[in-house]
């Protein structure tokens, strides 16, 4: 089964919510909301570029549940770029991040953002992702962890890209339902 214009398979445990292509000029953000309850996770596929003209170093997508502006996230992350690897951690801020990598100079970046157990009123929402970005042998891979310290089901999710920039044009998100025990 294909969803929508994209160019991979979805399996039957997953179900399309929603889907955004950013048009020309680029958006601030891409928001999902009203997002329902039904699934057990949630899982955000994402190709993206910045409208950042620079290197982008320091430019991630972001996301934010709830409208939640608040200092309740927290992040962990592990990186590498062939030559190099690092890590860091992060408490007591005000957004979690999908992976390191980030697009610019219309290179793109992909991740793949779980958010684990997003309606279970009993825990603190756990997000996991996996991305990275290829610059002509020069890329990046990251994995990262993010915790939003809230126990209210998430109902929207904002995603933009830090450091002021827009989501560029042809950038294509999409949001998963995960159905399962």
């Amino acid at each position: 089964m294909l969803a929508g214009n994209a160019a991979y398979a979805v399996p039957a445990s997953f179900e399309s919510i929603a889907t955004t292509v950013v048009g020309a000029g680029g958006v601030a953000d891409v928001t999902f909301s009203s997002i329902p309850g039904t699934y057990k996770h949630l899982q955000i596929r994402a190709t993206y570029t910045s409208t950042d003209s620079g290197t982008g170093v320091g430019r991630a997508l972001a996301f934010q549940f709830n409208s939640d502006t608040g200092s309740n996230y927290a992040r962990h992350q592990l990186y590498g770029d062939g030559s190099s690897a690092g890590s860091n951690a992060t408490t007591s801020t005000t957004f979690g991040a999908a992976s390191n990598s980030y697009g610019s100079d219309d290179i793109y970046a992909v991740s793949i953002i779980d958010i684990l157990d997003y309606a279970d009123a009993n825990k603190y929402t756990t997000v996991r992702s996996l991305g990275g970005i290829d610059r002509n042998g020069a890329g990046e891979l990251g994995f990262r962890s993010s915790l939003w310290q809230n126990t209210n089901a998430v109902t929207s999710i904002k995603l933009y890209m830090t450091g002021g920039y827009n989501i560029d044009q042809y950038s294509h998100i999409a949001l998963y339902g995960v159905k399962g025990a």
